[in-house]
């Protein structure tokens, strides 16, 4: 299992498990970013905590929940970004789109008082 889905009350967290978010496991990823928000979550919180390496293909399924997020009304955070994968965020010139926590507590935080806001 490459990730774990975790509904906690107003939000769902994903955490994805794997070291590398690339071609292998962003398809399966951005299938089941989809899916949930097929069922109905607007407000997703994506841990990245153990990526340390994220391609395009990844890039794309964060921008594809960001996006199916934003058109429900809901809140897309992702958090505990390593530098590796900031950097490439920052490069991409996407940590002015997306909304970024440096911590797992402080995305949990973050959407937390973004779902009050909405």
């Amino acid at each position: 299992m490459d990730f774990k889905i975790d509904k906690l009350g107003e939000f769902t967290m994903v955490q994805v498990l794997n070291e590398k978010l690339d071609t292998n496991i962003a398809p399966s990823l951005k299938s089941e970013l989809v899916l949930l928000a097929g069922n109905g979550e607007k407000n997703i919180l994506l841990d990245l905590g153990k990526c340390s390496y994220c391609d395009s293909s990844g890039l794309s399924s964060i921008l594809v929940a960001n996006r199916l997020c934003k058109n429900s009304d809901g809140v897309f955070v992702i958090a505990a970004l390593q530098p590796a994968v900031e950097r490439l965020i920052s490069v991409s010139q996407l940590d002015s789109v997306l909304s970024i926590a440096p911590t797992l507590e402080d995305g949990v935080e973050m959407i937390r008082k973004a779902i009050e806001l909405n």
